[in-house]
């Protein structure tokens, strides 16, 4: 890929569906940027960009709100992460 893309995962260090979704990640060959949500004012911040979803992660890919692990391997799966990737 070529393109620079601005990718943001919201996690916590005990959650094993962050590993997978950086794995996920990590295994494209694509570079985030990963922010510890245990603080609860990171929480509260986390909470309001991804419109009250409290669940980590919580991936933004070029500040659109991809959702958790699932919806990134769904994503993944049907080939709309490379397509998103691509915009």
């Amino acid at each position: 890929m070529t393109t620079q893309n601005n990718i943001l995962v919201y996690s916590t260090p005990v959650c094993p569906y962050c590993t997978l979704a950086k794995n996920l990640l990590e295994r494209k060959g694509l570079k985030f940027k990963e922010i510890d949500v245990s603080d609860p004012q990171d929480r509260l911040a986390l909470i309001e960009k991804a419109g009250g979803r409290k669940t980590v992660p919580q991936i933004f890919i070029n500040d659109i709100h991809v959702g958790g692990y699932d919806d990134l391997a769904s994503l993944e799966k049907s080939g709309g992460l490379d397509a998103l990737l691509q915009k």
